[in-house]
């Protein structure tokens, strides 16, 4: 894909040129999952994989959108309709950021109606955050067509209101703050009660290490299910434990609230808080060069997803089991769960060896086909020249 994809599918479908293109990346999560919906801490990355927007500015209150992977004519609606919230399906994700920024305080009776083509290499359902993808580049121009001002830690929150509220999926801010406050060859590090962002180089390309995405093609959807049912267990815990969030338990709580709730609860919070533990341990090994330790970390927090939050799959785990046994650093399922994609981190020449042993343990268990590739740190969302 090409940044010419989305301005080509302007042209066609709305005549003349955009007065821009902007993109914003998708992202693995390397540590860290589920904590952010818990105020607590991740460790993502923005991939060299993004949505790729080309928008114009229109003389009316008008909305049109198309992209290439939904046919058709273009989806078409007013200002004054998405700001009563009346959209569906995939619009949703580009309509909602527009009543988020109204929700956020842009006047939308102030401004201009446009048209939006978007284009995307993000996978659908691999946990990547390819829905995250599209909001923040809507976000971000809109952000500068509309004369907004926002910061990123603003479009961020803009982002999740969208997801959570205009979707309809309990998702948490990882997605959008990754997407926004990526920067090359480094791990976004947030605490996700306070937005607070540290950059964390991870030097992965100049110590001969790969990164490797195996995207199971088990999809997920997160609007529905076990995400939401596990971000219900979080917050009754919390309250059943007189806290604002699973953050402020420590691991050393975990005695005493294995006494107040109930097995599968404790399970749930003893994920969380050892989860966040080890976002922490992780930041201190990358910094201090130890990937051997942060494998380990990454090892520890897939065991953690499948044996306590019980979020993984056997495609994830046959993965996880796989990358173990030819010897990767660390591996570990990454995303919201229920499907999706592992990640692996390993010698950058064994990559492709990995990618065809777990292609042939997925033949010998009789799964579907999986889709194996590299990422590495990108840039965060942006305008593109």
């Amino acid at each position: 894909m090409t940044e010419d994809a989305a301005a080509g599918l302007f042209r066609e479908r709305f005549g003349g040129e955009p007065d821009g293109l902007w993109r914003a990346p998708g992202r693995v999560n390397l540590i860290g999952e589920h904590t952010d919906y818990n105020d607590g801490y991740v460790l993502p990355f923005a991939i060299d994989r993004a949505s790729r927007v080309a928008v114009g500015l229109r003389d009316d209150r008008r909305v049109r959108i198309a992209s290439t992977f939904e046919g058709g004519d273009p989806v078409e609606t007013t200002l004054d309709e998405i700001a009563e919230r009346r959209f569906s399906g995939w619009s949703a994700y580009p309509f909602g950021v527009v009543w988020a920024f109204g929700e956020a305080g842009t006047d939308l009776a102030a401004v201009r109606g446009f048209d939006l083509a978007v284009d995307s290499d993000v996978p659908v359902g691999a946990g990547l955050s390819s829905s995250a993808a599209i909001e923040m580049a809507t976000a971000v121009a809109l952000n500068d067509l509309w004369a907004v001002g926002a910061d990123r830690a603003a479009l961020a929150r803009i982002g999740r209101r969208a997801e959570n509220v205009a979707v309809g999926a309990p998702t948490g801010i990882m997605d959008q703050a990754a997407s926004v406050f990526g920067e090359t060859d480094a791990a976004v590090f947030l605490d996700c009660r306070s937005l607070a962002v540290e950059q964390v180089p991870l030097g992965f390309t100049a110590a001969g290490l790969a990164l490797l995405v195996v995207d199971t093609k088990v999809e997920h959807a997160h609007a529905t299910g076990g995400y939401r049912d596990r971000r219900e267990a979080c917050e009754r815990a919390a309250k059943e434990l007189g806290v604002r969030a699973l953050r402020d338990v420590a691991v050393e709580d975990l005695p005493g609230a294995e006494q107040r709730l109930d097995p599968v609860t404790f399970r749930r919070v003893k994920h969380i808080v050892t989860e966040d533990a080890r976002v922490l341990e992780s930041v201190a090994a990358l910094k201090a060069h130890d990937t051997a330790a942060f494998g380990e970390l990454m090892y520890a927090s897939h065991a953690s997803m499948r044996d306590d939050f019980e979020i993984s799959v056997p495609e994830l785990d046959t993965v996880v089991e796989v990358a173990r046994a030819r010897g990767a650093i660390g591996a570990r399922m990454t995303g919201g769960g229920f499907g999706g994609s592992a990640i692996a981190l390993l010698p950058a020449d064994d990559a492709d060896a990995l990618a065809d042993a777990v292609a042939a343990a997925f033949a010998d268990r009789g799964y579907r086909e999986p889709a194996a590739f590299r990422v590495t740190p990108a840039q965060g969302a942006g305008r593109l020249p």
